[in-house]
């Protein structure tokens, strides 16, 4: 949003920005049990599937789950490139874990377990967050329940956090994946905001923004909801072009007629670009 709509408004700032600290992110109460059951998995050393539509929340959750673990016992790692093949996979790991490369898959992998040997004897126990699961490489996720096979499956020497669109379940079902299903011990599903969520989300990220009154009329956030299918991502989207185009008609209240206009303008610019 430009300077001018943030001051009609009376904002210090955007509030639909995806820049926010993880101790400033929002959750809905059932968000918050999910973070709960997330950290008690991982606390149990346990691997863990975490499935949902787009935008519902899922990068958010791991966020407050990174603020949620103590920091002195765990070492999280977050891998957002799930196309890659086996071998650039363990490369690209290897980068992440400020280790140094070296030419031939097998070596690498054997890279990556000294190093969660190392920290095991550290009393660090290492999680690796691997999203946008459902797109992981074939050969990748044959391979991955090896990660998880350590001392004869004696004990888990780290965790494997899979997080991804609810494809990814049946994907793991298959009979050539079902080595690496067994392994992971709790499974989730994010459920999309309820109506109740999104006039919360919405007040929680306008008093970020500045705001001592009340933007959004009650019929504008029920269009909200339902034109944004309780995705937070299209809650940020829509609401931000209906504050503009609120802003446009010299409206301090958004009404649903402008949260409909800015709903057809956005699927406009869609279909035009």
């Amino acid at each position: 949003m430009r300077s001018s709509e943030l001051g009609f408004f009376g904002l210090r700032t955007a509030p639909f920005s995806k820049e926010l600290d993880d101790a400033e992110l929002w959750l809905p109460t059932s968000k918050q049990v999910l973070v709960d059951d997330l950290e008690a998995a991982l606390l149990e050393r346990a691997s863990v599937l975490l499935v949902g539509e787009p935008g519902v929340g899922k990068t958010c959750v791991l966020r407050a789950l990174r603020h949620r673990l103590p920091q002195a016992g765990f070492r999280l790692t977050y891998c957002h490139n799930a196309t890659l093949g086996r071998r650039d996979f363990y490369r690209y790991l290897c980068h992440a874990l400020g280790l140094q490369p070296t030419s031939s898959a097998a070596n690498l992998f054997l890279a990556v377990e000294r190093h969660v040997h190392e920290l095991r004897r550290d009393q660090v126990h290492p999680v690796f967050l691997l999203d946008e699961a459902h797109l992981l490489h074939p050969d990748m996720m044959a391979h991955l329940h090896i990660l998880l096979n350590h001392e004869w499956d004696s004990r888990a020497l780290l965790s494997i956090v899979l997080v991804g669109l609810p494809e990814l379940e049946g994907r793991m079902a298959l009979r050539s994946h079902r080595s690496l299903l067994t392994r992971i011990h709790h499974r989730f599903l994010i459920e999309p905001a309820t109506v109740d969520d999104t006039a919360e989300y919405v007040a929680f990220r306008l008093k970020g923004a500045g705001a001592d009154h009340e933007l959004f009329s009650r019929e504008s956030l029920a269009a909200l909801h339902e034109l944004a299918s309780g995705s937070l991502r299209e809650i940020d989207r829509l609401a931000s072009a209906a504050m503009r185009e609120s802003a446009r008609r010299k409206r301090k209240l958004v009404d649903r007629d402008v949260v409909a206009r800015a709903a057809e303008t956005l699927t406009l610019s869609s279909s035009l670009g």
